[in-house]
């Protein structure tokens, strides 16, 4: 585990406006390793344990998917944590994901 790309991947994360998610790929890419989405996978699930905290229920795959719940305990807090955000979940997937996209690479 490279702890520098973690705390890379943390401080973009802790970047991202409440009621907005972005995805695994768009942090990668934000990083210059636009092939790494897996590693931001990786850093996501290690984000319960970052100081200051980073709002990994923001974080989810290309589509939309809540692919990063099981992380959470229990797995439906990631939902729960972005519906408090206003964030509408579907099936475990976000409604309207392209107008709540935050990409990265335009912010920074």
């Amino acid at each position: 585990m490279d702890a520098s790309f973690y705390d890379q991947v943390f401080e973009i994360a802790r970047l991202i406006p409440k009621g907005r998610v972005t995805s695994y790929g768009a942090i990668a890419k934000a990083l210059g390793a636009g092939g790494s989405a897996r590693m931001v996978g990786y850093a996501m699930s290690n984000a319960g344990i970052a100081h200051p905290k980073v709002p990994a229920h923001r974080v989810v795959n290309s589509s939309g998917l809540l692919t990063g719940k099981f992380h959470f305990s229990p797995p439906e807090l990631m939902e729960e944590l972005l519906a408090k955000e206003g964030i509408k979940v579907e099936k475990d997937k976000i409604k309207d994901f392209k107008k709540v996209f935050w990409d990265p690479l335009l912010e920074l």
